[in-house]
């Protein structure tokens, strides 16, 4: 049962979409959707659409509607926002949720424009876009309305970001348009050349939750995976271990790290020393792979931890902000 008019906020991302309002994350679900290719129907959405994935006839295609966090099929988005919407505060006609959806930093504005328009068409009376780092540090209650630098660093699905925020705003930010899904695309690219056997992006994501990590570790774990034999055409088993996938992601991980160090050298100095008592937070998906937070205390000289709620502080910054839009309207992005 709807109450009178509910705060939301939107986590909407490349492999995942959360709402929250302000007590609880009320539902997250895989930010994908099944058609019906001839009558573009919807057929699944969310978890049951993943497990469609790759599984399908050709009669039904199944579609990730958001690329690298920002949105490539503006209709799907628009069904699944309204279907997500209808989920959690019921027939929206009488009230309809006010309602703060996240974007990444530095997209354009027709971007900006694509999420705003979808939101308000799915169902919303009001919508504002907060940027992800902003949000996930008000997620994470970092102290970013004083004067003093908090370092954030989001490793989603789709794309990472790197910002740091003083006074509520965002001091200097890049987004590197490649996240959890590219570490995934380098695994299935690694067993490829190695072993000569064709894997599922399903199955390589597997492998990196299971058995998957940025630094060597002390204990090798390993994991069988069936494919496809790249010359017989039949499948095959393979066992994989940790070190190859820590090689297969060096690549990709690197380009997290330039983002990171590019950002620090654009921040002023006397936040960057901010930065060095503090720390970097981590959040994100891509956070909890097994010793990310070595690699890049490591590489970037800065202390980096992970934080309590890496998957839902977008989300629950977002449903933050919207209480304090009066304070932040300078620092959001305008539609």
């Amino acid at each position: 049962m709807a109450v009178f008019s509910k705060d939301l906020g939107i986590d909407l991302g490349t492999m995942f979409t959360r709402l929250a309002d302000g007590t609880q994350v009320l539902l997250e679900e895989p930010t994908i959707v099944a058609i019906e290719v001839f009558d573009q129907k919807m057929v699944a959405v969310g978890k049951e659409a993943l497990d469609m994935y790759g599984r399908v006839p050709e009669s039904i295609e199944v579609a990730r509607p958001l690329k690298n966090g920002v949105i490539a099929d503006y209709e799907i988005t628009e069904t699944l926002l309204q279907y997500l919407l209808q989920r959690v505060s019921g027939s929206m006609r009488i009230f309809r949720p006010r309602v703060m959806i996240s974007v990444p930093y530095g997209v354009t504005s027709v971007e900006r424009r694509a999420v705003y328009e979808a939101v308000l068409e799915a169902g919303s009376r009001e919508a504002s876009l907060i940027q992800q780092p902003l949000a996930a540090a008000l997620g994470v209650d970092l102290p970013i309305n004083s004067p003093s630098g908090n370092m954030v660093i989001c490793l989603g699905g789709g794309c990472t970001e790197a910002a740091v925020m003083a006074m509520y705003g965002i001091v200097s930010a890049e987004t590197l348009r490649a996240g959890g899904m590219d570490l995934d695309d380098a695994i299935v690219n690694y067993v490829r050349r190695k072993y000569g056997v064709v894997i599922g992006q399903v199955t390589a994501e597997q492998l990196k939750m299971k058995i998957g990590a940025a630094v060597p570790q002390d204990t090798e774990n390993s994991m069988e995976v069936q494919g496809q034999d790249q010359v017989t055409g039949l499948p095959r088993p393979i066992t994989l271990t940790t070190g190859e996938i820590v090689e297969a992601l060096q690549d990709p991980l690197k380009a997290v790290i330039e983002t990171g160090r590019r950002v620090l050298e654009k921040t002023p100095p006397e936040l960057v020393s901010d930065i060095i008592d503090r720390g970097v937070a981590l959040c994100g998906g891509g956070a909890l792979l097994r010793g990310i937070d070595k690699l890049l205390t490591k590489s970037l000289g800065i202390p980096a931890y992970l934080v309590d709620n890496p998957m839902t502080c977008v989300v629950e910054g977002a449903v933050k902000a919207l209480p304090m839009y009066n304070i932040l309207k300078r620092n959001l992005p305008q539609v």
